[in-house]
């Protein structure tokens, strides 16, 4: 196996000192801050040992097998809150409401998959009822940032003709947003209800949980014809398990410990673009 050790600052020691933990016969810097370990032993023990010194260092820490291509893959679907964007849209919303961190409370508890998803939404788009729909622009004007790391991550993936997919169990007024801005190929999520200029406090239609995402990344790469493991998903929240565990490459960005854990990519420190130096 490969192991790459990246990280935001360059720290040459620290990637000796790991890459001697795990038995590599190469070291190759593929820039100022990430390197290849080559012929590494993927032991889950050695596995272990060798992510937390990563992580105690600042690094991230990835074992993947040599020779792997952005070209392998034929589609890279993202989660967008907290994932390909900083912030929480609905605890933003919230906060115009005076609500914040009642709704962020719940936010949190669903991430960490102690709360149905479905149940959360609903429960937090309650608390919105009355609020002017002019805050969701508010929102995305004042609030709304991309992650560290995430244009230059699709330009790469776009550059190597990968499609693109953002499925988010947040709203439409932000996802159409996203695709006109970083013209992605396809989105999905939920869509709030609007009378008279206000939020009334619902959903319209079905609610993009769990289930519907892992759905979402199976009838795209159906429409494309490729398998699901012709997938990289990325995702932070309990709610992306599913469509990241029928990927050929899950990423954990800056996730909940629940996501890490089960994700073939974890990273804690870099930014989005840090997938590109996985492959060859």
């Amino acid at each position: 196996m490969n192991l790459i050790l990246q990280g935001l600052s360059a720290d040459r020691p620290a990637v000796d000192r790991i890459a001697r933990i795990a038995g590599a016969k190469h070291v190759v810097a593929l820039s100022p801050l990430a390197f290849r370990c080559e012929g590494v032993s993927a032991d889950p023990a050695l596995k272990a040992e060798v992510g937390q010194a990563a992580f105690e260092a600042k690094l991230d820490a990835t074992f993947i097998e040599p020779g792997r291509k952005l070209s392998d893959f034929g589609l890279v679907a993202m989660d967008m809150d907290s994932t390909l964007i900083t912030i929480e849209c609905i605890d933003e919303i919230a906060d115009m409401q005076g609500l914040k961190p009642q709704v962020a409370e719940i936010t949190e508890a669903a991430m960490r998959g102690e709360i149905e998803f479905q149940e959360s939404l609903k429960r937090r788009v309650s608390l919105l009822k009355g609020l002017d729909a002019s805050a969701l622009q508010r929102v995305y004007d004042e609030r709304l940032k991309l992650s560290p790391g995430a244009e230059n991550m699709l330009r790469a993936v776009q550059a190597a003709g990968l499609k693109t997919l953002l499925v988010s169990g947040g709203f439409t007024f932000f996802t159409d947003r996203m695709k006109q801005r970083l013209a992605l190929d396809y989105t999905h999520s939920n869509l709030l209800e609007v009378a008279d200029g206000k939020l009334t406090g619902k959903v319209v239609g079905g609610i993009v949980d769990a289930d519907e995402k892992k759905r979402t990344v199976e009838r795209v790469c159906a429409e494309l014809g490729i398998s699901t493991r012709q997938a990289i998903v990325m995702g932070d929240g309990a709610n992306d398990l599913k469509m990241m565990g029928i990927s050929g490459l899950s990423v954990a960005f800056r996730a909940k410990p629940v996501v890490r854990t089960q994700a073939d990519v974890a990273l804690n420190f870099v930014g989005l673009d840090g997938i590109l130096n996985l492959f060859d």
